[in-house]
């Protein structure tokens, strides 16, 4: 199975399933002498963990993170970094039930017409599980995106800072300033919106939603700030594309636009065009920032922002209408275990495929001007 790689210089190789014995990845390209700890990793694993809160899979997993190598006395040696989590509440009995049908928009059918056969088992590769791989790799890379500036950008950034927020769930929006907004702000509860009010409101949807035994999408709003202009090529590897071919290869998600994005299609050009000006210590800036942070596919040194649409999970306790793997009609109800809105966990992997996009295309522009 290819497509299981990600980035270029610093490159990422997820394996394992939902419910087999493990789920890792490999890290190649990863600079030497990066301190971080088992510790450091499994706060971010732990922000994605299942069974966290009342509106999340109630599945009990550790996520306890191994680095097997690549690590030694507390520093990346710059040779491959392989991590692994074991599995310890993988059910597998729960889907025995649906190995001869399909469920719907699930990969269920899709993967076997393209392989021919199927992992049935909770989804396979094709689960949200793979994704605490990609959190883990991120952890690594967020460590080290946090230590440059200085000489790396001129003196004019003290390191890149990566957050992520929901900012709408169904018809429920907060309207939230990402220049302001704090780690803390985020973690203050357990939908992870910095708006306290507004996210009582979500918090009570998605539990109105579980209990129906539906599920509900959202917008998850990313934001990436200190970050050196100059990162990106100008046609096929903008840092835009690429953090939308980031997002796009998350679970569930289903749009995702940078800046304005789609809202500017209303605007004309003197109004979404963002002027130059230099402040007081002679560095350039816009005096706003409608294009999100990159100009021409690069970074601008300006924040980056974007926003990405999750739709509802695909697994519900309704009852819905399918076929067999033979083509006979069938009605589902399907079981297990599942979260009724995935944003709460999402929010750690979009700032880990935000990290890992950085991180890739700060090593690729030190490789090519120095």
């Amino acid at each position: 199975m290819a497509g299981n790689s990600f980035g270029q210089l610093f490159r990422i190789t997820t394996f394992g399933e939902s419910h087999g014995g493990a789920v890792g990845v490999v890290v190649d390209g990863c600079p030497p002498g990066i301190e971080i700890t088992e510790e450091e990793i499994q706060v971010a694993l732990d922000r994605r963990r299942p069974g966290q809160s009342k509106i999340t899979t109630p599945r009990k997993e550790s996520d306890k993170i191994h680095i097997l190598s690549g690590y030694f006395e507390g520093k990346t040696t710059g040779t491959p970094i392989l991590m692994m989590v074991l599995n310890e509440d993988a059910k597998p009995e729960d889907y025995l039930a649906l190995k001869d049908l399909y469920r719907p928009s699930h990969a269920d059918y899709t993967y076997e017409a393209k392989y021919g056969t199927r992992d049935w088992r909770g989804s396979g590769r094709a689960s949200a599980r793979e994704t605490l791989a990609r959190v883990a790799a991120g952890a690594i890379a967020q460590k080290y995106l946090s230590a440059i500036g200085g000489s790396a950008s001129g003196g004019k950034h003290s390191g890149v800072e990566i957050l992520s927020y929901v900012t709408q769930v169904g018809d429920i929006k907060a309207e939230v300033d990402f220049n302001a907004v704090k780690a803390e702000d985020i973690e203050s509860n357990i939908i992870r919106c910095p708006d306290q009010k507004v996210a009582e409101k979500m918090i009570e949807l998605v539990d109105e939603v579980r209990k129906d035994g539906d599920s509900i999408g959202g917008i998850i709003q990313g934001v990436i700030r200190n970050v050196p202009a100059g990162l990106g090529e100008p046609v096929f590897d903008k840092l835009n594309s690429d953090l939308g071919r980031a997002m796009l290869s998350i679970n569930a998600v289903k749009g995702f636009d940078i800046g304005l994005g789609f809202r500017s299609v209303g605007m004309r050009g003197s109004e979404h065009n963002d002027p130059f000006y230099t402040d007081k210590n002679g560095n350039i800036h816009t005096k706003t920032n409608n294009a999100g942070g990159t100009i021409g596919g690069i970074s601008n040194g300006e924040t980056i922002h974007f926003r990405v649409v999750f739709k509802p999970v695909s697994t519900i306790r309704k009852e819905q209408e399918t076929v067999k793997i033979g083509g006979e009609a069938t009605k589902l109800e399907a079981s297990g275990r599942h979260d009724p809105c995935v944003l709460p966990r999402a929010v750690p992997i979009v700032d880990a495929m935000s990290a890992l996009v950085i991180m890739d295309h700060f090593l690729r522009n030190r490789a090519q001007n120095g």
